[in-house]
């Protein structure tokens, strides 16, 4: 059965079957080859796999985003982004990393970045004299801080894979880290506009404008804050948060930027539950994979054969890099955290590696492969929603990979990174 699993799930995403019917498609063909199980308990396990309750945090944290968006959110994160950098040689590059980081913490969707605000920014650079090409590979490089910086749909799902973290604690533990990335985006703008001489044509705003655009900023900015502040203490769960977020959202929208229509909440439903349903859909069918492999002993006789070479924990984390690289260049994030977490998160358990510092790890390279080539999603959503091609694409991404392997270099030998917040915090 398992080695008709993956030969069947490599042929099909070969072939360019979405990764969630390949992934269906090849438990189903190994559970009628190994011909010991009815082929309905796939579908079983599909359902079993999103039967759970903190799951209900996923749709209302896209449905909260989405109203956000529609509530002329992003307008106003702009705005707020390009007042402090847009006056600066590569201002406006500087501003496409500080809106993005700013409006992660809403939306916790790296696509739902790249489709919004990073398109939005792409052709503000293209009018200022910016290649198209590089403006896009930005915000494609920095669009993956969406899954990391807090609420991430990923660390909901690692939670439920791994029962020595909590949401609340991943969501505190992703700061650090997707601080870092912007960072390093930012030093790579810094470098690429200086050799190409991007210059601003942006004046610098006054005094009050900067005031006034901070001042319209901060009932956006603070939904982090809601969500954050009430679970650490305790006001309410990761789940109940998702849905304080859509309430707030939509009374940001309505009454405080008043932009947000009434007959516009049918179209913002229907992209919030098309987009729930393509998540739940991976996360059925990944589980149903995960069973394939569980029920044929793959997990453990891995972690037995990891177990017996006898590793340290650094040449472990090594190891997991390297094969989550691999793994991340043809599987999504989320099917990556269901199917590896189970099998991966006790070894590292038990070689005494920090739970929270090894999810972090494993969530950020996951993440990368939503940027790397050849399958890479999220470079095909910026590719379509900006009009470049997906060549000229990947000709400016090599120094932007390189930054982003640098900060999974460092988060990976220096724990304290992903660590140190939460655990001061309590979590």
């Amino acid at each position: 059965m398992t080695l008709t699993l993956f030969i069947a799930a490599i042929v099909l995403m070969a072939l360019g079957f979405p990764v969630a019917f390949a992934l269906a498609m090849s438990a189903a063909l190994a559970v009628f080859v190994g011909g010991r199980y009815p082929q309905l308990v796939v579908f079983k396990e599909m359902f079993t796999g999103i039967d759970s309750f903190p799951l209900m945090a996923v749709p209302f944290f896209i449905l909260a985003a989405e109203l956000m968006s529609g509530g002329a959110l992003t307008a106003v994160l702009l705005r707020f982004a390009a007042q402090f950098v847009g006056h600066l040689r590569g201002g406006l590059g500087y501003a496409n990393v500080l809106s993005l980081t700013l409006f992660s913490g809403i939306s916790g969707s790296a696509l739902a970045d790249a489709a919004g605000p990073g398109s939005m920014m792409v052709k503000m650079m293209d009018k200022a004299g910016y290649s198209r090409a590089y403006a896009a590979a930005l915000t494609s490089s920095t669009a993956i801080v969406g899954p990391i910086i807090p609420p991430s749909i990923s660390m909901i799902i690692y939670a439920m894979q791994d029962e020595q973290v909590s949401v609340g604690g991943l969501f505190i533990a992703g700061f650090v880290p997707g601080l870092l990335i912007a960072l390093a985006m930012a030093f790579v703008n810094w470098r690429v506009c200086k050799k190409r001489d991007y210059r601003s044509t942006e004046p610098r705003p006054s005094a009050r404008e900067m005031l006034v655009n901070s001042v319209k900023a901060i009932p956006a900015l603070m939904l982090i804050v809601l969500i954050l502040v009430g679970i650490r203490f305790g006001i309410f769960t990761p789940t109940e948060a998702s849905v304080v977020a859509v309430f707030y959202a939509l009374a940001c929208g309505k009454w405080v930027y008043r932009t947000l229509e009434w007959k516009a909440l049918p179209d913002i439903i229907s992209r919030s539950a098309l987009l729930t349903a393509s998540v739940l859909l991976v996360m059925a069918t990944s589980a149903a994979f995960a069973w394939v492999l569980t029920v044929e002993g793959v997990p453990q006789q891995l972690s037995q054969t990891i177990v017996s070479w006898n590793l340290s924990p650094v040449a472990f984390l090594i190891a997991v890099n390297l094969l989550l690289l691999v793994f991340g260049i043809f599987m999504e994030p989320l099917p990556g955290v269901m199917i590896l977490v189970p099998i991966l998160a006790p070894i590292a358990s038990a070689l005494g590696i920090d739970p929270t510092h090894f999810a972090m790890v494993v969530i950020v390279n996951l993440t990368l492969g939503m940027i790397t080539p050849p399958v890479g999603g999220l470079l095909f959503v910026t590719a379509v929603s900006t009009r470049v091609s997906m060549a000229a694409l990947t000709r400016e991404l090599p120094p932007f990979l390189v930054a982003h392997f640098v900060v999974l270099a460092l988060l990976t030998f220096v724990p304290a990174i992903s660590t140190w917040l939460p655990h001061t915090l309590g979590f």
